[in-house]
């Protein structure tokens, strides 16, 4: 029922701004010293900024410790993500550290604790009609993508999983997945992406199967509830 669903979105809101509020005035020093820390290492700048596609594709602009360098070659090109990813970066990457300012994004609700990971605007003319339905929520912190396989996975199951999200979200998942993500950080997986030590580019689904990388399932309808909870539970077990 309509009220339900309203009554649901609006505590999920809810949880969302006095958690996010809370990591926010605890978590400052850890900013602050990682903040300093990128200065440091890498100069400036130590944000690095993106747009990205929130609630229904609306554009925002996301923001997280940069984690590369701007090395370039003879000709004034970016080096490949693999040279320009320092040690200090892949630490950040590995500890999830890089993602601490999103916490303002889920303060001012362009953002979710939980939901879809926020990909570039680029990517959305490039989905299909079913993966365009991960538009339907705020994206995440972390996700149900994030705790089957984080960025090891295929972007066909990434994608697939973002869905089957939206489908059978609640605020017991959502609870499922971030114990889950404590455990995923902390074991540092799924950081890389098919030998790369950042996730590659998307240029569609198909492209995606041309190329062999059909997912684990290929095309399967999305999982009931029940799978669904059986999927969170399986990984908090792990």
């Amino acid at each position: 029922m309509a009220w339900r669903y309203l009554l649901s979105q609006s505590i999920k809101r809810a949880i969302d701004i006095v958690v996010s509020a809370v990591l926010c005035v605890v978590t400052a020093p850890l900013v602050a010293g990682v903040a300093l820390a990128c200065l440091l290492v890498q100069g400036r700048p130590v944000l690095h900024a993106s747009p990205r596609a929130g609630l229904n594709g609306k554009a925002f602009r996301f923001l997280k410790f940069r984690t590369m360098t701007d090395e370039r070659d003879e000709n004034g090109d970016l080096l490949p993500d693999a040279l320009r990813l320092k040690p200090f970066g892949r630490f950040l990457r590995a500890s999830s550290l890089d993602e601490l300012p999103q916490l303002w994004h889920i303060l001012v609700g362009e953002m979710a604790l939980v939901g879809p990971r926020p990909l570039p605007v680029s990517y959305v003319e490039r989905y299909t009609e079913a993966e365009r339905r991960r538009l339907e929520v705020r994206p995440g912190l972390t996700g149900l993508a994030q705790i089957r396989g984080r960025n090891s996975i295929s972007w066909t199951d990434r994608l697939r999983l973002d869905v089957q999200y939206v489908d059978n979200r609640s605020t017991i998942s959502d609870l499922r997945i971030l114990i889950t993500t404590a455990k995923v950080v902390l074991a540092r997986t799924g950081i890389g992406h098919q030998g790369n030590p950042t996730m590659t580019e998307f240029f569609g689904s198909a492209h995606e199967a041309s190329l062999g990388y059909v997912g684990e399932s290929g095309s399967v309808p999305l999982a009931s509830l029940s799978e669904f909870a059986h999927a969170t539970q399986i990984n908090e077990a792990a």
